[in-house]
């Protein structure tokens, strides 16, 4: 069998804080399931997340969980059934392919989303 080396890097990569100069930083969390579930498919528990230098979550890729009060006022007391990503307050369903293009995505949006806040 094939070594799936995006998700080693991944997991690799779960529990580091990566800061920025500009102070905002990112927290990559994952996890592998003892198995697949309807909101984690592909047998991994992840959250990627972009914060400002308050701590306050800018962009953010996740899969299923329960939307908590105060967060993303719409969503409250639903339970997101699918990997998906928030930005400005939005959440918006998030297609996994694999741990290495998740690893592109994000990153890939976290360079759109500063450089488009410093223009």
């Amino acid at each position: 069998m094939k070594r799936d080396t995006g998700l080693d890097y991944l997991l690799d990569l779960a529990g580091e804080l990566i800061v920025h100069d500009d102070g905002t930083w990112i927290k990559i969390e994952a996890r592998l399931l003892d198995q697949p579930t309807k909101g984690r498919p592909h047998g991994i528990k992840y959250s990627l997340t972009l914060h400002d230098r308050d701590g306050r979550r800018l962009l953010g890729f996740d899969n299923a969980h329960e939307i908590g009060a105060g967060k993303h006022s719409f969503y409250v007391g639903r339970r997101v059934e699918f990997d998906h990503k928030h930005s400005d307050e939005k959440v918006v369903p998030y297609q996994f392919q694999s741990a290495e293009q998740l690893l592109l995505d994000f990153f890939a949006s976290v360079d759109r989303f500063l450089s488009e806040s410093n223009e």
